[in-house]
């Protein structure tokens, strides 16, 4: 069984995708039968080609999606007449009108037909894009819930950080108001104090 990759793609990938892509909207095919097909050689879901091209791959490659569109406006074009001309020669040879109208031909070539068969072909691939999709809303979910709980624990750090700042500030006040006190103490023991002269002429601290 092969093994799904869900790794991030590569400049390579991107390339492939987009090539396979611009082909089919170019042969008048769907865009899930070029998901389904890279899909097939990248080991990776339809579903993942999908969301890679829509999100960020189709960006790249707006140009090459209008060129793309045009030419298989051309090729319709040309098959749609080639159709009329070989309808109208059969009318001739057989001497009897077209059965078809030519505005009918138009609407009807044979690569809108393919196209219209394809996407009854692909109908199972819907389903397990929108499998897919339920998972990745249950992943979202679940990121949303994670992200409500770290803003809470960011909202609980913050506040303790609030009140380590303000106990720090309190903290800086009480020693600030004992070095002044300190201060105080010993101006006033500074004033407590006189010197006198002694016998010799030198000078002594008397305590008063």
């Amino acid at each position: 069984m092969t093994t799904t990759r869900q790794d991030a793609w590569t400049h390579d990938e991107d390339l492939l995708l987009a090539e396979v892509v611009l082909r089919h909207i170019r042969e008048g095919a769907t865009q899930l039968a070029a998901f389904e097909e890279v899909g097939r050689k990248l080991s990776r879901t339809p579903a993942a080609c999908g969301f890679r091209w829509n999100s960020y791959v189709r960006k790249q490659y707006k140009t090459g999606i209008e060129v793309a569109k045009k030419q298989r406006k051309e090729l319709r074009t040309h098959i749609s007449q080639d159709t009329e001309d070989l309808t109208e020669s059969h009318g001739e040879v057989a001497g009897e009108a077209p059965a078809i109208p030519a505005d009918s031909q138009s609407k009807n070539t044979i690569k809108e037909l393919i196209s219209f068969l394809q996407q009854y072909e692909e109908a199972p691939s819907l389903q397990v894009v929108q499998e897919e999709n339920s998972q990745l809303k249950i992943k979202i979910q679940s990121l949303e819930r994670r992200i409500a709980e770290l803003q809470q624990e960011k909202q609980s750090l913050v506040n303790h950080i609030q009140i380590v700042e303000e106990d720090y500030r309190a903290l800086i006040e009480i020693m600030d108001r004992a070095r002044k006190m300190v201060i105080l103490q010993e101006d006033e023991r500074s004033r407590k104090v006189k010197f006198q002269m002694d016998k010799n002429g030198n000078l002594e601290r008397v305590e008063k």
